[in-house]
Order: C-alpha cells, then sequence, then structure tokens
C-alpha cells in the first residue's frame, strides 16, 4: 500500500506534465493522421477519433467467447461441459440450459423402463479391417481426429500422446506425418532398438540437468541436456527417456527387420494420415515410398487416405512460421517456406486409381486402410459405393473404413470460401454414404467414422444412431488440452496461439504444461465414454454398437416432429 501511495502522489504532483505530453501526443498523431498518413481514407476525415474504430474491431474477437452468444455450437453449455469434464468434474446444471432450445434438432428417444448404468456393457471397441491380417480394435468408438504434428506444437502432440497411452484413446497422426513427438511415452529397451538413433547422456549433461531442473523446472532442464548432447537444428526431434535418461528418435535407415514386429504396447494406438504431399512415406523426389510407408506402420494401426477435409477440401496449408527445422525434418521439406499440398492426392486420379492405391497399402502393412472425403452430391457417392461393389464381387481389396467430415469441420488454415461453402453437415452427408453403401450391399464391410461439430455424450450417440461405427472429434479435444477458441491456430496472421497449442513460437509453447494437459484430455475421453453409456442406460441399450436411427426423433423448424427418421431423410434429400 505504500508503493500504490508513493506513484499516487507523484502522478499529482507531476500531473500538467502528464496532461501537457498527453495534450502533445495527440497534437502530433492528429497531424500524422490528417496530413501525413495515407493508408486509411477514415483517419484523413476523423484523425484520432478514427482510430478507435480499429481499437475496438481488435477487440471484438478476443471478446467474443466471453460476452457474444454461442452460435456456432448448440449452446454454450456443450462448450463449458468439455471444459468441465477435462477438469473431471461433477457435470451437472441447475435449473435450465443457457441457450433455449429452438430451431431443428435431433431427440434421443428415451426406454419405458431404462436401465440401471451398471447393467450396459463396459465393452466399448470397433473393430477395424476384419479381414485384415493384422485386424485394429479401436477400445472406444472415440478418436482424436487428424492434427498435424506442425499445425499443433510439439508439446500438444506430447500432451495428446499421454492421454492415448493412459486411456486407450486412439489418435489420428494428420498429414504431418509421425514424428518423435508421438512416441514421446514409449520407453525403449536399450537391448533391441536398432530402429533408433540412441543418444546416451554423460556426466556433464546429467548435472546440467539436474541444475536445471531443480534450479527452474523439466522444460527447461531438457533444453539445456539436448544442447549440451546434440546442439544441432533438429536437437527436439529427439524424446527423453527418463528411465534410461537416453535421448532417442527413430532410425528411419535402418533396415526393415530391425523394427518393432509388433506396435510397442507403451504407445498409443494411432491411425496414419496419408495426405496428397505424402509427408513421412516421401523419396527425396516426393514419390511415395513403400519402405518408409512399412517401416512406419510399425508403429501405427491402421491408414487413413485424406482426399478431402471439411473446412478443406484443397491440400493442407501450413504457414512458414510454422515450418521449422523440426517440422521440415518431420516431412522432407524445406524449413521456413509455406507448404501447400497439392490439392488432388497423387494416387486417385480415378476412383478405380485410390482403391487400386488402399488395396496396395493394405497388401504392404497387412492392416486396415480406408479413406477420408466430404460429401456435397448422392449421385457422387453412389458411384464410389458401385465401384466398390464392383470390386468386392471380382475378389479385390475393398476400404476398410471410410471417415466422412463435415462441411462445417475445423482447421487450423482453410480458405474462408471453401470452409463456407462446400460439403454437407455431419448427419445429412453420414445419412448419404451410410444409405449408399447398404443400396450396393458392402456396408457390412465398411466401417464409418463421422466427424464434425462433435463435442458432447449426447452428440455422439447422436451420430452413433445415425449410422456412424466411431467418431472423429478435434475441436473438443483441443479445448480439453487448453485450447480458449482464440481463432489464431494457422501462423499466418500477426498474433498466434495464446495458451502454445497450435503454434510453433518457441516462447509460447514453452508455457503449455504438456503432462497437466496430458491428463485432462484423457479425462474429457473417458467422460465422454461414460455420459455415452449413461445416454445408453436411460435409451434401455445395453450396447452402445446396438444404437439404430430408430431411437431417434427428428423435430423441424416449423416444429413438425418425425418418429422415423428414414422417412425424414428421404422426404428431405428425394431419394
Amino acid at each position: 500500500m505504500q508503493t500504490l501511495h508513493s506513484i499516487w502522489v507523484l502522478f499529482i504532483e507531476f500531473i500538467e506534465f502528464f496532461i501537457l505530453a498527453g495534450l502533445f501526443a495527440t497534437i502530433a498523431l492528429f497531424i500524422y493522421d490528417k496530413y501525413i498518413q495515407r493508408k486509411h481514407a477514415l483517419l484523413v476525415n476523423y484523425p484520432v477519433i478514427g482510430r478507435f474504430r480499429y481499437f475496438f474491431e481488435a477487440l471484438r474477437e478476443p471478446l467474443r467467447q466471453y460476452f457474444a452468444n454461442e452460435t456456432f455450437y448448440d449452446s454454450k453449455d456443450k462448450i463449458d461441459w468439455v471444459y468441465t469434464a477435462a477438469k473431471d468434474l461433477p457435470n451437472f446444471k441447475s435449473f435450465s440450459v443457457a441457450q433455449p432450445f429452438s430451431g431443428s434438432r435431433f431427440i434421443i428417444k428415451h426406454a419405458t423402463n431404462v436401465l440401471n448404468e451398471d447393467e450396459v456393457l463396459e465393452d466399448t471397441s470397433v473393430i477395424f479391417g476384419k479381414d485384415r491380417e493384422i485386424p485394429f480394435v479401436s477400445h472406444t468408438p472415440i478418436i482424436r481426429s487428424a492434427m498435424s504434428d506442425g499445425s499443433i506444437s510439439p508439446e500438444a502432440v506430447r500432451a495428446f500422446s499421454i492421454a492415448g497411452a493412459k486411456t486407450n484413446l486412439t489418435i489420428n497422426t494428420g498429414e504431418g506425418s509421425l514424428t518423435s513427438n508421438h512416441l514421446f511415452t514409449h520407453k525403449p529397451n536399450l537391448d533391441d532398438c536398432d530402429y533408433l538413433e540412441i543418444v546416451e547422456s554423460t556426466p556433464l549433461a546429467e548435472f546440467i540437468f539436474t541444475m536445471g531442473d531443480k534450479l527452474f523446472n523439466r522444460a527447461i532442464a531438457l533444453k539445456w541436456y539436448r544442447t549440451t548432447l546434440l546442439n544441432r537444428d533438429t536437437q527436439n526431434t529427439y524424446i527423453y527417456d527418463t528411465v534410461s535418461h537416453v535421448l532417442f528418435r527413430v532410425n528411419w535407415n535402418a533396415p526393415l527387420e530391425s523394427f518393432p514386429k509388433e506396435v510397442p504396447q507403451d504407445i498409443p494406438n494411432m491411425i496414419f494420415q496419408m495426405s496428397s504431399g505424402l509427408y513421412g512415406v516421401r523419396d527425396a523426389s516426393g514419390k511415395f515410398d513403400e519402405l518408409k510407408y512399412q517401416k512406419v506402420m510399425k508403429f501405427c494401426k491402421m491408414t487413413e487416405i485424406k482426399i478431402a477435409q471439411g473446412a478443406k477440401q484443397t491440400g493442407g496449408k501450413l504457414a512458414a512460421a510454422k515450418v521449422t527445422a523440426d517440422v521440415a525434418f518431420y516431412r522432407g521439406v524445406p524449413q521456413g517456406k509455406d507448404i501447400f499440398s497439392p490439392n488432388r492426392f497423387p494416387y486417385a486420379d480415378t476412383t478405380e486409381h485410390l482403391l487400386d492405391f488402399v488395396e496396395r497399402l493394405q497388401k504392404l502393412s497387412l492392416k486396415p486402410v480406408g479413406f477420408k472425403i466430404v460429401i456435397s452430391d448422392m449421385d457422387a457417392v453412389d458411384e464410389l459405393a458401385c465401384e466398390i461393389a464392383k470390386r468386392k464381387a471380382d475378389g479385390k481389396n475393398i476400404p476398410d473404413f471410410i471417415s466422412v467430415d463435415s462441411g462445417e469441420g475445423g482447421s487450423a488454415t482453410a480458405p474462408l470460401e471453401l470452409m463456407e461453402s462446400v460439403g454437407l453437415t455431419t448427419n445429412n452427408a453420414l445419412y448419404i454414404l451410410d444409405a449408399m453403401l447398404k443400396k450396393h450391399d458392402v456396408r457390412q464391410d465398411i466401417k464409418i467414422i463421422a466427424s464434425g461439430k462433435i463435442l458432447t455424450p449426447d452428440d455422439a450417440v447422436t451420430t452413433l444412431c445415425m449410422g456412424a461405427d466411431a467418431i472423429g472429434i478435434a475441436r473438443g479435444f483441443m479445448m480439453s488440452g487448453g485450447c480458449i477458441r482464440a481463432r489464431m491456430c494457422s501462423g499466418f496472421g500477426s498474433h498466434v496461439c495464446p495458451v502454445g497449442m497450435a503454434t510453433q513460437d518457441e516462447k509460447k509453447r514453452a508455457s503449455y504444461l504438456v503432462v497437466k494437459e496430458g491428463k485432462e484430455i484423457g479425462n474429457y475421453h473417458l467422460n465422454l465414454v461414460k455420459g455415452m453409456k449413461m445416454i445408453s442406460a436411460v435409451m434401455g441399450i445395453k450396447n452402445i454398437k446396438d444404437m439404430d436411427k430408430k431411437n431417434l426423433t427428428f423435430r423441424s423448424q416449423n416444429s413438425e416432429l418425425y418418429f422415423d427418421i428414414d422417412k425424414y431423410f428421404q422426404q428431405k434429400l428425394h431419394i
């Protein structure tokens, strides 16, 4: 209090000086705006005062999430549910929802005689590629949708890896390829690790690490430790093993025989996403490298070919600010330059070409392979399903799954003109895909993963009822990991992610609490599944795999009720 009093007294004594300084600054700014600057006509006509326009415009986005109505999701209650679930706190509301229900929506039908929650089966697994030599069993139907190392920070990837390893969450690597950060939880056996580049510790490195850890924190200690042992641009591509105190990363030059025969048990179940840029599985000329792919699949459970994404039906885009030495190393691209992937996947000139490539990957990996699409035309899906049925009849391999993304899907970087105008919403796209696969008698052979605006257990249950076998979630997992929805993810603007989650800025990244956020991401996953089981009990369904369209009612915007969902969609889609 004494200090504050002294500052106040000083201010009062020199108040005339501060007033004059402010007056002169205002006059100088007036002259600059009116007679010197020629960038803004507004400031020529309204010098000084016109600047309030830019000030308030700058405040609009940061303050949006605190004061504006939630218009993107059904209500702010859904946003609150995610953050509360991540903290593993009781998720109960009082009095009423924050925003009244309005417009069209799905209603989950409850049973006359509901079940107790312990009567719902614990098994929530989904089997992909039942006909493959090595099928993939996802422990839950929840999948963290594709987010690349590079698009999000290395620290965020590590947090997701912790959540994946601890809660059996399936992780999609995103198009940025498999990186060292995905293996953050791996504990290598030093007697059998020819597939790794190992950098052993030294007494000096151990001393420096200990001092950094005691005087500051573990992040600084590891930074000093890496610099002592490596002192190279890509030193952060090495993971520190707390057990053996070595640094390691995958040695992609090692022979295939040196790689693990089975996916290590101490890393998450991962889906490798292959994009048009072929990152992580390309040779020096940018072509597909079969051997590198086989090595990558020693750590991943299945492959997703990215044909399109909900908010971005073009190739992926990564700003130069995000292409660090580490990202360039992982992707095999120049450092510090924008990465714009080709719009079309190189092995998908035609549907037949794509399906041939799917079969090629299945034979190389012996594991499930599928692809990700966006739907905006029913005839195109009909043709795709017809081609798949022909292949099945000819005894050829067909895709093990199809991921369908909503036109409302998110992206760190996407053209606005595509984000708002291309692709159907989740339930419309899902209904069409499910119907066309059934029409051509291949639905039982192909799993469907659906994504787009899914946050809470009721969202997930509705999507399962609509025909999905598994659910991809990106934004919900970002929020559970600390994202505050500042919408500064791209790296192309003047601002970066303020929490260090979707940026490569070292100062912002250093503030990201990997272990804490990893735990909270895991909490969100577990509470999602717990909530889905609770809803299943209310629906009278013992196994969430038995959810069906008959368990939904649809209320239209003009309050018409459809107790038969098929009739609603057949009338709506004219099929």
